[in-house]
């Protein structure tokens, strides 16, 4: 390769920035540039190549390293794309110029660059090397970490045109060593992400009080699906699962919407849903029944039906095909006092800026036990049964505002200021009633 550059070197004397570059002549290249500097990144007619790509695709490395460490105020595109979309990195490739691919990937190349026709360095050093038997600039390339399962436009893959060609048991012994190397890497990263996830999913679940059955089965959606993000980073090919459709049967404020909320996030989290964005703005009647269902196959949504028991039975009830799609049913028992309790310890500990409770806190006296005996008190079995979780808001703002009328103007006490005594959601459970 370079012999035949060599020669055609001698054959003329190079005129043009890109000739210089092209006949290797350092000398004549650095005086043209400080002639005109406006040359640094100048393309040639037709192919719209730089002088980086001409050098790179002529392994001229000392010119290449000139150009990328170039003096002046204005920096050579070392990412440049010539009229077929092949940065300098792949005409090094292509050409087997391995000097010239040290250089650029030294200097920063991105390894990963895809051509209009979606191949990546490694794809045009494969068929170089096919044609030569020379796996100098492959080796290189994988020695940065090439991506042997980068898929070209037409899904092809480094390998899969090794499988066309003649090939050499060497280059693909080669490739098949660094791909294995790249899935074993690959599957470390993705135990790492599986296990943030998990914590993620737990962190989301420590804040539903109750619903146990549901929370387990939410578990095991997780656990199947960062397994099989696993599998595919081992190259296993496995089925993508079909998100589950659900109905969700219970009375307000049993934490119906928070639970969709965590679902959606999962879904999204692992790749099922493209998005967790949920459509709940209003209510939708029979009559949209049909037109729900139909889109309900696509795959690219999950569609969680949320009522009362008795109305979410009749739906159930008015078509043939819910059953069929709808695989999850999940009841939401009412909270019990202590539950409720529980969930205003939670919203407690867990209030944002923007909360009308941020900065505030419970007394030490304002215990679980205390507040569910609290509740269990003030309020009536029908109350609770209608309110359940929506009960809780309205107390705590009901108490801060109790918490502002007792205190005195001249109070300087910073912790009294900010807490929330029993007194306090006494009053303000007993404004609800």
């Amino acid at each position: 390769m370079q012999r035949s550059h060599n020669q055609r070197s001698r054959s003329g004397k190079p005129s043009t920035i890109h000739g210089h570059a092209q006949s290797g002549d350092l000398l004549g290249f650095q005086r043209l540039l400080r002639e005109n500097p406006s040359l640094l990144n100048e393309r040639n007619p037709v192919m719209a190549q730089t002088p980086l790509h001409v050098s790179a695709g002529y392994n001229r490395a000392e010119i290449v390293k000139f150009l990328l460490e170039f003096p002046g105020p204005e920096k050579v595109e070392l990412e440049a794309k010539n009229m077929y979309g092949e940065t300098p990195l792949h005409m090094a490739a292509k050409n087997g110029c391995n000097d010239a691919a040290q250089v650029l990937l030294a200097h920063g190349a991105f390894i990963e660059a895809k051509a209009n026709n979606g191949m990546t360095p490694l794809h045009l050093a494969v068929w170089y090397s096919l044609r030569s038997d020379d796996c100098s600039t492959v080796k290189t390339l994988l020695e940065y970490n090439a991506d042997c399962s980068a898929e070209d436009n037409e899904r092809m893959t480094p390998l899969n045109h090794l499988s066309k060609g003649p090939g050499s048991e060497k280059l693909r012994e080669l490739l098949f060593s660094h791909l294995e190397e790249q899935r074993k890497r690959r599957a470390i990263e993705a135990c790492s992400e599986t296990k943030a996830k998990m914590d993620e999913l737990e962190n989301e679940l420590s804040n539903i009080v109750g619903l146990n059955e549901l929370k387990i089965q939410l578990r095991k959606w997780a656990r199947g699906m960062l397994l099989d993000e696993r599998r595919r980073a081992l190259g296993l090919k496995v089925g993508t699962r079909r998100p589950p459709h659900m109905a969700f049967l219970g009375n307000p404020g049993t934490g119906k919407t928070m639970i969709a909320r965590v679902l959606g996030k999962l879904l999204h989290m692992v790749g099922i849903l493209p998005t967790d964005k949920k459509a709940d703005d209003k209510d939708y009647g029979l009559e949209a029944l049909e037109e729900i269902m139909s889109v309900m196959d696509s795959g690219k949504i999950v569609v969680i039906f949320a009522g009362y028991s008795e109305p979410m039975k009749r739906v159930i009830a008015s078509n043939e095909g819910f059953c069929r799609r709808v695989t999850k049913f999940f009841h939401f028992d009412d909270f019990n006092s202590e539950e409720l309790a529980t969930i205003l310890h939670i919203k407690m500990s867990n209030q944002t800026e923007e909360s009308l409770l941020y900065g505030f806190k419970l007394h030490a006296s304002c215990t679980i036990e205390a507040v569910a005996g609290l509740i269990q008190r003030e309020t009536t079995e029908k109350q609770r049964r209608e309110m359940n979780g929506g009960l809780v808001d309205p107390m705590l703002v009901n108490a801060r505002e109790n918490l502002d009328l007792r205190l005195s103007f001249d109070c300087i006490d910073t912790e009294e200021l900010r807490t929330i005594t029993l007194e306090d959601l006494q009053a303000g459970i007993q404004l609800l009633t």
